[in-house]
């Protein structure tokens, strides 16, 4: 099974964004995070499409995590090591 990745798309001038981004810095300070990928929304066709103006969004190897506002307990939830074992 692959590492997991976190990706935070995000949009330029965006303070909610920026926002998410530093609560992921900051939680990654006091416990571990798989790497974060930050890729803006404008850039890739697909994500403009998917995502729009509903940015940030918090992607765990793809699924959306949350959106807007970082869901500490779901994203811990995520990312226990028994995630899979009941899915």
């Amino acid at each position: 099974m692959a590492a997991p990745r976190l990706t935070l798309v995000h949009r330029h001038d965006c303070a909610l964004c920026d926002e998410m981004l530093a609560q992921l810095e900051a939680l990654g300070r006091t416990v571990a995070l798989p790497p974060i990928d930050v890729v803006d929304v404008d850039s890739d066709p697909l994500l403009r499409r998917r995502h729009g103006l509903d940015v940030p969004v918090l992607l765990l190897d793809g699924a959306v995590v949350c959106r807007h506002r970082l869901d500490r307990g779901e994203l811990a939830r995520l990312l226990r090591p028994d995630r899979g074992a009941h899915a």
